[in-house]
């Protein structure tokens, strides 16, 4: 079986969840999203080796759970983006949310699950 690389986010959880994920792309701070992920399920969110150690993610339940952390970027409540940059979010028309840091360790494939 060849091997697996990329990013997977696993949804633990019985409810539905949406996240975003940051990250550099080796010129800017880029996040982006919305990706819709059922219960019990997982998603490839990039299908390529990956290539940094550090990527970041915010994953909502779209009530009063949610995955969050310390690391801003910017996020549209209006469907799908791709925003450039992490800074004046609402001068942009974005909100800001606190994403998580997730540590690859270097692996050129990681899986990050989102559990209660």
């Amino acid at each position: 079986v060849p091997a697996h690389a990329g990013l997977i986010v696993c949804n633990k959880t019985a409810a539905p969840a949406k996240f975003a994920l940051g990250r550099f792309n080796g010129r800017h701070w880029v996040s982006e999203g919305w990706w819709s992920l059922d219960g019990h399920r997982c998603t490839t969110v990039i299908s390529a080796p990956l290539k940094a150690r550090y990527y970041y993610l915010y994953a909502t339940d779209g009530g009063p759970g949610s995955w969050d952390g310390s690391r801003d970027f910017c996020v549209s409540t209006a469907g799908r983006f791709k925003i450039a940059g992490r800074r004046d979010c609402a001068a942009r028309g974005f909100e800001r949310r606190g994403f998580f840091e997730m540590d690859t360790g270097q692996k050129t494939d990681y899986t990050q699950s989102l559990s209660d």
